[in-house]
């Protein structure tokens, strides 16, 4: 399940996160938002422990939607350590999203992989 986030609570929830934090903009009268709400829910179950996913209603929270210049929505924000590393504002369908949101996680998993993956196999 995600966490509904407001301004006030952006901060907290969001900028000073230990882990990765997916930020879904959206807003009640947008139909592609509620399309990709179950996409996103599958995506944070799958990636459990590594991701988090937020909710910030567009319409509620113009100062954050004019701080990350939303231009349409949905809009997806992944942030690290309070920084955005991606941006996702544009959708073909939700496979699409879903590979996009995979390929962006193996790839952070590979890095963070690197450190062990030296320790087993040293230079010989």
């Amino acid at each position: 399940m995600s966490i509904s986030v407001v301004e006030t609570t952006f901060s907290a929830t969001v900028l000073e996160s230990d882990v990765l934090v997916l930020v879904h903009f959206w807003a009640p009268w947008c139909g592609l938002c509620r399309m990709i709400t179950p996409v996103l829910n599958h995506f944070q179950t799958e990636w459990a422990g590594y991701v988090k996913l937020v909710d910030v209603n567009a319409d509620e929270n113009l100062r954050l939607a004019n701080t990350y210049r939303l231009s349409t929505l949905p809009t997806l924000l992944l942030f690290d350590q309070g920084e955005v590393q991606q941006r996702f504002d544009t959708f073909r369908g939700k496979e699409d999203l879903r590979l996009a949101l995979d390929a962006v996680m193996h790839s952070r998993q590979l890095i963070q992989d690197v450190p062990r993956l030296v320790r087993v196999y040293p230079q010989a």
